[in-house]
C-alpha cells in the first residue's frame, strides 16, 4: 500500500484553550506513531469557496498506519483534551 495524506480542515474553533491543550498532546502522539507533519496553520491564500481556517496535512506510510495513529492511546488522550473544542473534517488521500 502507498503513502496516504491526512488533511484536517478546521471548520470552527469553539474553545482556544482546549485546542491549545489538544495541540500539545496531539503533535507528539502523531510523531510517536510515524506521522509526519507536512503543513499546518492558516492558509496563506484560498480561492473559490475556500475558507481561511486552520488546516493540517500529515503524511503516513499507509492508511493502516493513519488509523493506528488515530486510535493510539496517546492520540485518544489528545482527543479527550479537545473535548468538543473544534469542529473538524478529516480527509485521507493517496498521492498522485
Amino acid at each position: 500500500m502507498s503513502k496516504i495524506y491526512q488533511v484536517v480542515i478546521y471548520k470552527s474553533i469553539l474553545d482556544e484553550t482546549k485546542l491549545a491543550r489538544y495541540a500539545e498532546l496531539a503533535g507528539p502522539a502523531i510523531k510517536k506513531v510515524g506521522g509526519k507533519f507536512l503543513a499546518r496553520g492558516i492558509p496563506v491564500m484560498v480561492k473559490e469557496q475556500g475558507e481561511k481556517t486552520r488546516t493540517v496535512v500529515i503524511e503516513w506510510e499507509s492508511l493502516e498506519h493513519a488509523e493506528s495513529g488515530y486510535n493510539s492511546e496517546d492520540y485518544q488522550e489528545a482527543l479527550k483534551a479537545l473535548d468538543g473544542g473544534a469542529i473538524r473534517e478529516f480527509r485521507y488521500i493517496e498521492p498522485a
